[in-house]
Parts: structure tokens; sequence; C-alpha cells
């Protein structure tokens, strides 16, 4: 089992090189270690990421395989089925970080705002699912000033999104309540730049 102070630390390290344009020579993607992985998996790190084709988590943080357990849903919500993925992994095979992996420029939190300002006809019920969690981290932004600035708006939307779901992996679930308490796991927000490709880790507890 890997601390999460140390998972924390490998994924910023991965992200430098990322950043860097080089390829750490432990990122793993032999056959060997594909076979060894079939007999069973230790990902070190729980990414609960947007499903945007821009952020592949693995990339962004030079992992190999059988290191990240990703869970890739746009806008990087927290419904019933991702809590649950986050607990399978956290109970199951010890991971002891979760990370919430938004972006910039995020196609749902646009989406959302966009609805909040002139909802749509006949909109999808599925794509309504998304939007309607969204909505309650970003619908008191357009009250403050930055209703006027849409740059500004969308910036502080994302984090907004990010921090409401490390509040609800921190606090929707007994098990995961359990194991912050009682056994280490760390839950933290991070954003990833689609300009420089700079990962920034906050809302990390002390």
């Amino acid at each position: 089992m890997v601390p999460a102070r140390e998972a924390l630390e490998r994924l910023r390290e991965g992200n430098l090189r990322f950043v860097s344009n080089l390829r750490g020579s432990h990122t793993d993607l032999s056959h060997d270690r594909r076979a060894e992985l079939a007999a069973g998996q230790q990902p070190f790190a729980i990414v609960l990421g947007c499903s945007d084709s821009r952020v592949p988590a693995e990339l962004v943080f030079d992992q190999g395989l059988g290191d990240l357990f990703v869970i890739r849903v746009a806008g990087n919500i927290v419904a019933p089925s991702q809590v649950g993925s986050v607990e399978f992994s956290a109970a199951r095979y010890n991971t002891r970080l979760v990370v919430v992996l938004g972006h910039s420029q995020c196609g749902a939190i646009l989406a959302t705002l966009e609805e909040l300002r002139r909802p749509a006809e006949n909109q999808s019920l599925n794509l309504r699912a998304i939007v309607d969690r969204v909505r309650p981290s970003v619908e008191g932004l357009l009250a403050t000033g930055l209703g006027d600035d849409v740059g500004a708006l969308v910036d502080q939307a994302v984090r907004a999104n990010i921090a409401a779901s490390v509040d609800h992996l921190r606090h929707g679930s007994p098990v995961l309540e359990r194991l912050i308490r009682d056994e280490g796991l760390l839950v933290v927000g991070a954003e990833y730049s689609l300009e420089t490709g700079v990962v920034d880790f906050f809302d990390v507890p002390p």
C-alpha cells in the first residue's frame, strides 16, 4: 500500500515530466507488465476525472499500466456509481489517494452555464442529469459580478465544481468517511490546464 502523501508526490512528479515532455523510465507498458497485472492490480491512486479527450489521466501524470484506478465522467461529477467505484478501489485495493481532476474550459461547465442562462427545450434527460449535478456549484456565481466576464466565470465555476465533488466524496459515503478517519485516505482536488499541461492540486488537507 502506498501512503496518500507519497502517492500525491508521485502524481506531482509525473505531471512535471509530462509538462517537460519527458517520460519516466519506470512507466511500464511492457508485455511482461501486462502479463503480471493479469493476476491482479494495486493502483496507488484513484482519479475521478472528466471524460474530455484532452485529459487522459495516465498521460497527464506519466503513469503506466496498473498505476491508476481511473473513473471518467463528463464534468467529473459525483453520482452514486462514481462513489461506488471510489469505494471499490479504496476498500479492495487499499488505494489511499483520491484525486478529483477537473480541467480548464470544461464543456460540462459551459453547458451548465448555458442552461442556466437559456434553458434548452427538449434536452436529453441523461444530459440534464449531468447538468443538474453541476448546477448547485455554479449557479451562485451568476449572481456575482462575474456574470459579465465569461472567462472568469468559467474559471471559478470549474474550481467550484471540483470542490463540490471533493466535498461529496469526503462527506457523502460512510465507507469513505471511515477510511478518511481511520486509515489515512486522502481526497484532494486538482485542475488540469489545457493550455500548459500543468495540474494544480488544491483543497489538500494539512
